[in-house]
């Protein structure tokens, strides 16, 4: 996400661009499907309320959020009125609320940051990994090896914040309220002696441990499988329910993706259905980690 350059007294300031909330892109998802409700085009509505088409356009795609003023004359444009109204006022008041990290002392990256904000606020998390045990799975000492290992220049002090940011996101998985985990992993990941044999053991036991808790679901794509349609790369769906519309995060080397078009969300789904189909049951699966966990070697 690039920040913009603003001018002051002939000086080039950057403006941070802080990644939109949920709840910003819930509003932004409701007020754009009561316009397209309505009838009415994006300069239909500009040309009724003098908001213009690029203010409109940002707010509407989550990257501005309304100003009360704005809300209450784009609600009037839309005839929304009642409990409706009332709740759309109240979720711009809450719209720049986050999740538990804050982005403005975390010392990680934008775009991670964004991602756990939204993982946080997820109600089903669909996880396929090619290489890695799932993020939300790792042991401490995994954790650390593979942060040291992918970042060979980072200090100590940046491998432990990443390790306890890791540690802190799978806080989600405990309690009541938590989100429905289905991971698939290829097996390659769970071959590859990360940290070696003992980190591996605690590893591959933790996960068997994992797999029997009633909201998590490991499937395991094997070998065997052959050539599979997640070959091309990891990817993770965040579903929010009724909230806000789903989204597809990649994590790769040329950055971080968050992907929103509904083409690439039926995609993406549709190779997840795929990798389900392909990958071992959960019982043959937690039969497997057993077995892996008993002589990772």
């Amino acid at each position: 996400m690039q920040d913009e350059p603003r001018m002051r007294d002939d000086v080039s300031v950057p403006i941070k661009r802080q990644p939109p909330t949920v709840r910003m892109r819930q509003l932004a998802a409701v007020l754009r499907h009561l316009r397209e409700g309505a009838g009415l085009s994006q300069e239909d509505v500009a040309k009724d309320t003098k908001v213009n088409v690029a203010t409109l356009y940002r707010i509407e795609t989550g990257r501005t959020k309304p100003q009360p003023r704005t809300l209450a004359t784009l609600l009037d444009a839309y005839g929304v009125t009642g409990s409706k109204r009332e709740e759309l006022i109240l979720l711009l008041k809450d719209a720049g609320k986050r999740g538990w990290l804050n982005p403005s002392d975390s010392g990680l990256p934008e775009q991670y940051t964004a991602y756990i904000n939204f993982e946080a606020e997820a109600r089903e998390i669909l996880n396929f990994e090619t290489i890695f045990i799932p993020g939300l799975l790792q042991t401490p000492d995994y954790a650390r090896a593979v942060i040291a290992g992918v970042l060979p220049t980072a200090t100590e002090e940046e491998v432990q914040r990443r390790v306890d940011a890791r540690l802190n996101r799978q806080q989600l998985l405990i309690g009541p309220d938590s989100p429905r985990l289905w991971v698939v992993i290829d097996e390659s990941a769970l071959r590859r002696l990360v940290g070696g044999s003992a980190v591996m053991r605690d590893q591959l036991r933790h996960l068997a441990d994992q797999a029997r808790v009633p909201h998590i679901t490991i499937q395991v794509v094997p070998f065997k499988a052959g050539a599979h349609p997640g070959m091309p790369g990891s990817f993770v769906i965040l579903r929010f329910g009724p909230i806000a519309p789903d989204i597809v995060y990649i994590d790769s080397m040329g950055g971080d993706l968050f992907l929103e078009e509904e083409a690439e969300l039926i995609r993406h789904n549709m190779v997840f259905e795929h990798l389900r189909a392909d990958a071992l049951s959960p019982s043959d699966t937690a039969a497997l980690l057993t077995s892996l966990s008993e002589d990772p070697d």
